[in-house]
């Protein structure tokens, strides 16, 4: 079977690179015999563009007519990016002043700042009043950033973000923030309306703990030949944006294939006190085109789902446990070689698994289908080898300290989609580490493809390939949304199944690029959402609902 070519293109659009890796490409170029000066304009002078083609308009953060500007100037080529920036709009006639802290520059930084100078550019010698009503432009440090700024400059741009927020601009990262990982680096740095970043995007620009001081961020094209890219380490992460939803590795069944042809799935989720998070998983099921959904449910549930859900067949009507959660244990009685894909865990009951649930968890083990686990069922599985559940954990053969064995013994592939907190229960050595680390960490030790979801949710590989959302309506971050991925990721797994070898990679496992395309799909319909009903109206069944028309 032919590999399976790479989505999306690992291209100039698409790398997120950390600050070494972007460092050794420019180093590539100037070994090659590209003058640093002749980069450094082409980037600072594709900033300019950007700032004057807007200079008309009155958005918030660009320059507005009349519009006077502070350059902030740092002692390496970060700093002399922002002094050609300034030469280009002192010549187009704004009113710029530059100020660096610093005594010493590099000999090219240093050069432009003779030439601003004998522009007539004003430097300002004290420290500038962060009140006043210039727009700044942040070119202290860029990615080159490795310790803390200290104390003055971090006061200096945190009073600045009080007394005029998202007034300033950064070149290439904020002051302060680190740009593999998107914290800061010390106790406070800068806050930008937008932020672009020269050549490839950076890694920490685009994970949670950075957004608020990234604000729009913006990538400027360096035109890095492809021979250079090529070059970056196998698992370079991908970013995906709505462009790339069209191109995804969607499955394209038979058109004479009957439902059963195109994907028959499982869903196992509900319970006494979580009822509606059935019927959202099941909405999201129905959005994915699967041809087959069924259903084990809690009994309180059975009556009346065709009122809700129609087309949905229920294959088991299940019990409470003592604390109320869904009982699995009748699920072993079920015949799962019927279905392509099983899902497990919206809504279930979050107390570890009882004995007489073994015999079911060893047969979803054995499933050679795809699996896909998500809240209660991942929380489930973290407390596997819970002491008080010793019965469980020894006729297993499941350490206490290693729940995820299950895992890693599985007979087919599985999807697992936590949240930060779900995470961190079943993978706690991981906690504290960004997001795509611990995402491929966990992915490589369990042999699962994750899903961990985020503000700019991250997909992780076993075999090493990642990928993250560039964008998603932050209005979405509501109960139940998980609920509706977890079954449109379910649907589409199944069809992907059914359709036989297109998107399943040599040893006939689910590829792990349609779990992106499907958190790419669903960060979508939340901006279709957000744009079409507003923020009041990004609801999960809505979400379900615009799933449902693409």
């Amino acid at each position: 079977m032919p590999p399976l070519a790479p989505w999306p293109a690992p291209d100039a659009d698409h790398l997120l690179v950390t600050a070494v890796e972007m460092a050794a490409l420019e180093a590539q170029l100037f070994a090659t015999g590209l003058p640093v000066a002749a980069l450094m304009e082409k980037a600072a002078l594709a900033i300019s563009a950007r700032l004057l083609a807007r200079a008309e308009t009155a958005r918030a953060g660009l320059i507005a007519p009349g519009q006077a500007v502070l350059v902030l100037v740092g002692p390496g080529h970060n700093g002399g990016d922002g002094l050609v920036v300034a030469r280009e709009l002192h010549l187009a006639g704004v009113a710029v002043r530059i100020w660096s802290p610093f005594e010493r520059h590099k000999p090219l930084t240093d050069a432009h700042l003779r030439h601003a100078l004998w522009l007539g550019i004003p430097r300002l010698e004290a420290v500038p009043e962060p009140g006043d009503p210039e727009l700044w432009i942040d070119a202290l440090f860029g990615i080159g950033q490795s310790r803390a700024p200290g104390e003055p400059l971090e006061g200096l741009l945190e009073e600045r973000q009080c007394l005029r927020p998202q007034r300033l601009l950064a070149v290439d990262g904020p002051t302060g923030l680190c740009a593999d990982s998107g914290r800061l680096l010390g106790r406070g740095g800068a806050t930008a309306e937008r932020t672009w970043s020269l050549g490839l995007l950076k890694r920490g620009f685009v994970q949670d703990a950075a957004l608020a001081r990234v604000g729009q961020l913006e990538r400027i094209d360096l035109g890095l030949p492809p021979s250079l890219l090529a070059t970056l380490p196998a698992g370079t992460p991908l970013a995906l944006a709505g462009g790339d939803r069209s191109r995804a590795p969607w499955p394209r069944a038979d058109p004479a294939a009957g439902k059963y042809g195109r994907g028959r799935l499982l869903v196992v989720a509900g319970s006494r006190h979580f009822r509606g998070a059935a019927h959202l998983a099941l909405a999201g099921a129905g959005a994915s085109g699967c041809g087959s959904v069924r259903a084990a449910l809690p009994q309180e549930l059975v009556d009346h789902l065709w009122m809700v859900h129609p087309e949905v067949v229920v294959s088991a009507a299940l019990g409470a446990t003592a604390a109320g959660g869904l009982d699995l244990a009748p699920l072993a009685a079920l015949d799962l070689e019927r279905f392509d894909a099983i899902l497990l865990g919206p809504g279930l009951g979050s107390e570890a698994p009882a004995a007489s649930e073994a015999a079911s968890w060893r047969l979803l083990q054995a499933f050679p289908g795809l699996v896909v686990l998500d809240a209660d069922g991942l929380n489930r599985l973290a407390l596997w080898g819970h002491p008080a559940n010793g019965a469980l954990a020894s006729e297993a053969s499941e350490p206490a300290e290693d729940p995820c064995r299950w895992l890693r013994l599985r007979g087919g592939p599985t999807w697992i989609t936590p949240h930060g907190a779900e995470f961190a229960r079943l993978f706690p050595a991981l906690r504290g580490l960004d997001p795509l680390t611990a995402a491929s960490k966990a992915a490589r030790t369990s042999g699962a493809t994750v899903l961990l979801k985020g503000a700019r949710t991250v997909v992780a590989a076993a075999d090493g390939r990642r990928w993250q959302l560039l964008q998603a309506a932050p209005q979405a971050a509501r109960a139940g949304l998980g609920d509706v991925l977890a079954g449109y990721a379910a649907g589409r797994g199944a069809a992907a199944l059914a359709c036989g070898t297109e998107l399943q990679t040599a040893d006939r496992r689910a590829d792990a690029s349609l779990l992106a395309a499907v958190a790419l799909a669903h960060a979508e319909a939340g901006l279709a959402c957000l744009q079409r009903l507003g923020p009041g109206g990004v609801s999960p069944q809505a979400i379900a609902a615009d799933l449902q028309r693409h």
